[in-house]
């Protein structure tokens, strides 16, 4: 496969066999070195490209090996030195054909031989049948735990967010009175900086792994890459708490990735029973302590995360499946999807109760997108929705792109601690000033009742209005999505919810990545459902009178194109969609959507990539 490197170990049987062809033969040195070349080449995917690790070194103070990308022509020879040694140099974070000896493989295959068969006889069936019992223990409590500490995150945020909500709409109220509104502002940016300079604090300085969503590292996991300290409980406990402290900071960033990370680390920790951050063994589950059977609970554990962040079991189960775990039989579909039941049923037992409506069982996810009243369409809208998937497969290329080199440069520029702590802590001040100006300077004035909402901000609109604009940033961003798919035609402004969707997508790409724990699903499903409801709002400029013309059904769309484009998910996002809206009939086009906002986010990523 191209861009494969090869480390030093694998490099000297070759080198060793090169010396042996070298005295046994009359070959020549530059034949030899030919012959040579053919080999590594035939490694490596024919293009003479190959890496070699530099064990001892470190690039800029973050203790990743350093390893370089040759190429060989016809008139060079392989970067060796005339001693057999590799030539190892430096070079630049952010090359993609880097590969660090910190990650190791995990031995993912069980040893088959006549020892391992003969033990597996002399314990017996009653050992096998307790064995798989316990599996499904283990299974059990990883959905509880995941549950609880999903319920812990998200009923933490509804109290501070209430807290600095309720707040700002008081100060600012009365300071619109007594012409001091630089009170809210600042208060505003406290409200934003504390919370996301604690977060930033706990990530930067106790657990760097902790930091964005933990979605990649997982993936990387479950597919036979060994990542340094992913399913610590130290881990968990700085996700859980930054996480918390991200949202009620204001920033463009979403609670529900993170519980993937979550899961994983709570299936890790039981299944094991034991935790390193803490040094204790509980001795128990001894015969789980192999890499096979750890993968198969974290892969439980991500699929319980993703059954409580979105209400979605069955997307859990096909999340782990499509984008998680390369080994999978049906024994372990069972147990997967019994542990994301138990997880959303958990989930919503709990929240059900906190929100005052015990055996209800309303609350079945983090996310809740609330009961679309109109699912109806028509065929002339296939090809809006065709058209709207491109257009989420580009915005989401974009974000990739811009993101990539955002990335790129806080590797090289911003690699140490107190700087990453200082640019969080700089973006959440500058969301502020951006809420707080598109609030100030957009006029966008509403009669109270026609929108639901829990802190309606007068401001500058007469008595017996409120700032539309201003209802979309005084709540969480879960609650913005849920506005934009459910506030009644005319709520918003065309312009304002254009200028918000410019202001939000760039805010979003500067945020993620940032060293703070932080979701991605959110932002990308609230810049979506902003733009879809321009397209919601043209569509009744168009069709007046079509009663399956519904902007919330378009702001939908908006947000499965964006999300699609940005993640290139396809049978698990459509499932999780479905099952977070709670209507079927929305799934044709939700699919197209999302399978054309794939395909153009590809082809424009990898031309870029390419070129």
């Amino acid at each position: 496969m191209e861009g494969v490197s090869t480390t030093e170990e694998e490099v000297s049987p070759l080198l060793q066999s090169t010396r042996r062809m070298s005295t046994s033969s009359n070959i020549s040195p530059r034949k030899n070195s030919e012959a040579m070349r053919r080999r590594t080449t035939s490694l490596h995917g024919g293009n003479g490209e190959f890496m070699i690790a530099d064990e001892s070194e470190s690039v800029h103070g973050i203790g990743t090996p350093s390893y370089e990308s040759s190429h060989s022509s016809s008139h060079m020879d392989p970067p060796f030195i005339e001693s057999g040694r590799p030539k190892v140099t430096k070079v630049q974070p952010g090359n993609l054909r880097l590969l660090s000896s910190r990650f190791e493989s995990l031995d993912y295959d069980i040893c088959e031989n006549q020892l391992h068969i003969d033990e597996e006889r002399t314990k017996g069936y009653q050992f096998i049948y307790r064995k798989d019992l316990i599996r499904w223990v283990i299974i059990l409590l990883i959905g509880v735990i995941t549950a609880l500490i999903a319920c812990s995150i998200d009923i933490a945020i509804e109290e501070m967010s209430s807290i600095k909500y309720s707040t700002l709409k008081n100060l600012t109220d009365k300071c619109v009175v007594d012409d001091c509104l630089s009170l809210p502002f600042l208060a505003w940016v406290a409200w934003n900086v504390i919370p996301v300079l604690i977060g930033a604090l706990l990530v930067a300085y106790i657990e760097p792994v902790a930091a964005g969503s933990g979605i990649p590292q997982v993936k990387c996991y479950l597919n036979g890459v060994k990542m340094p300290r992913i399913v610590r409980i130290k881990t968990l406990i700085v996700k859980a708490v930054g996480v918390t402290c991200s949202v009620i900071g204001g920033l463009a960033v979403g609670k529900e990735g993170p519980m993937i990370h979550s899961g994983a680390v709570v299936a890790a920790g039981i299944s094991q029973g034991k935790t390193t951050s803490f040094g204790r063994d509980f001795k128990i589950f001894n015969y789980f302590r192999e890499d096979h059977e750890k993968r198969d609970f974290v892969s439980a554990g991500a699929a319980a995360g993703v059954a409580a962040a979105f209400g979605a079991p069955v997307g859990g189960v096909l999340f782990s499946l499509e984008e998680g775990a390369s080994f999978w039989n049906q024994s372990l579909t069972w147990r997967i999807f019994f542990g994301s039941m138990v997880s959303t049923f958990t989930l919503n037992v709990v929240l059900s109760a906190y929100h005052g409506r015990p055996g209800e069982l309303t609350y079945s996810g983090l996310l809740n997108f609330g009961k679309f009243d109109n699912t109806s369409y028509d065929f002339i809208e296939i090809p809006v929705f065709l058209a709207m998937g491109a257009v989420g497969g580009l915005l989401g290329a974009l974000f990739n792109f811009l993101n990539y080199k955002l990335t790129v440069f806080r590797l090289r520029n911003l690699y140490r601690s107190w700087a990453k702590v200082l640019e969080a802590v700089v973006v959440a001040g500058c969301t502020a000033g951006i809420g707080f100006g598109m609030i100030l300077f957009l006029e966008d004035c509403k009669p109270l009742g026609e929108d639901p909402t829990r802190y309606p901000l007068q401001l500058f609109c007469g008595d017996g209005q409120y700032s539309a604009i201003g209802a979309i940033w005084f709540q969480t961003p879960e609650s913005s999505v849920r506005s934009l798919f459910h506030d009644p035609p005319g709520s918003h402004k065309l312009s304002s919810v254009l200028i918000f969707f410019a202001f939000y997508f760039f805010l979003s790409c500067w945020t993620y990545g940032l060293a703070v724990s932080s979701g991605l699903f959110i932002p990308s499903l609230l810049t979506g459902a902003a733009w879809g409801r321009v397209v919601g709002t043209g569509m009744e400029y168009y069709f007046p009178d079509q009663s399956w013309v519904d902007p919330g059904k378009y702001a939908l769309m908006g947000a499965a194109a964006q999300l699609g484009g940005v993640v290139r998910m396809t049978i698990s996002l459509t499932v999780i969609l479905i099952e977070a809206t709670g209507n079927l009939t929305l799934g044709l086009p939700l699919m197209i959507t999302l399978m054309v906002s794939k395909w153009v986010g590809d082809y424009f990523n990898e031309v870029s990539q390419i070129s």
